[in-house]
């Protein structure tokens, strides 16, 4: 991308948009574009499409959407189906209207089939049963997928998608009642070694086993990606590496709490069993990430206790996921 191309990110605000905006600026892009909830509700498409008449992006990160836990997905899931289907459709169709010259949209590792051979390639998409406690979630996100391909197909659009693993960082959604598991247990953690508490709880038996992906890493991806690939078929983004909820607990109290003993909840859900992706494809384009999991957990803490007071009340819900 030029250096002076008008880039759009949709969700600047989030976890993954505010990690691409800071890799942006420090590449020394000169026309980054964002419209917070206030100035654009990206579910209206006659508001999507005026407001990329008036500001005609040459390229456009979609990663704006409504996201969450386990817990929230299954207390909210009409929520997570309407607000990212119509998110996904008002953005791609206008950035077809007004020419813009490339788009990617992120979507999830939860469009994988919840017993999908591991690691999970691309080619898994559509060949099996969902995760029940997401599925709404990754409905969408596939239609995200297929949208970028029909609108490839039929007008030719440069429209590319990546399906990143498990995400973390500064900027993350700290809300314990719809956040996801690093972000919530890491609160966890810290409120209880501020209030003296002995234990920390925690869901399910920590026996499932998940990737995580530092987003800082994942912005460098996206970037690279823009430069570096115009294919139809999306290509997953992670480190090829996982960890049980067990261990990523105990890491987390490691860093935070030594004195904290965890306590597991088997009445609440696990989840999926094991969700890792494979990565060979974007390995061969000549990319892997760079930031462990120990270093980025320490990156992200520092950050969320400089933050505190915001961050705990960080919750996307509808209308916040459009910033």
């Amino acid at each position: 991308m030029p250096r002076d191309a008008r880039v759009y990110v949709a969700g600047h605000n989030g976890l993954v948009g505010s990690a691409i905006v800071r890799r942006l600026e420090q590449d020394g892009f000169t026309n980054i574009l964002t419209a917070t909830r206030s100035q654009l509700d990206l579910r209206d498409q006659a508001a999507v499409s005026y407001w990329f008449r008036a500001n005609r992006p040459d390229y456009v990160f979609l990663v704006a959407g409504t996201v969450g836990g386990i817990f929230a997905n299954a207390t909210r899931p009409a929520e997570f189906i309407y607000d990212n289907m119509m998110i996904h459709a008002t953005v791609v169709h206008a950035a077809h209207e007004y020419g813009v010259r490339k788009l990617l949209y992120t979507g999830s590792s939860c469009i994988y089939p919840r017993l999908a051979e591991q690691p999970m390639t691309e080619d898994a998409l559509l060949t099996g049963p969902l995760e029940p406690t997401n599925e709404p979630y990754a409905i969408a996100k596939i239609a995200g997928i297929k949208l970028c391909q029909a609108y490839r197909k039929q007008y030719g659009c440069d429209f590319i998608s990546a399906m990143p693993t498990n995400l973390y960082g500064p900027h993350d959604n700290f809300d314990l009642e719809s956040s996801h598991v690093l972000p919530a247990l890491m609160r966890k953690v810290h409120e209880g070694k501020r209030d003296g508490r002995s234990e920390v709880e925690v869901w399910g038996m920590g026996a499932a086993r998940r990737e995580f992906l530092y987003v800082d890493d994942m912005a460098d991806a996206c970037l690279f990606l823009m430069d570096n690939y115009s294919g139809e078929e999306h290509v997953n983004l992670g480190t090829g590496i996982e960890v049980s909820i067990r261990e990523l607990a105990e890491t987390l109290v490691e860093v935070i709490n030594p004195a904290a003993e965890l306590r597991w909840d088997p009445s609440k859900p696990d989840g999926a069993p094991r969700k890792l992706l494979d990565v060979s494809r974007l390995s061969a384009m000549g990319w892997t990430a760079q930031t462990s999991l120990s270093q980025g957990i320490a990156q992200t803490y520092k950050w969320f206790e400089e933050n505190y007071d915001d961050a705990r009340g960080i919750r996307p819900m509808a209308s916040a996921a459009h910033t």
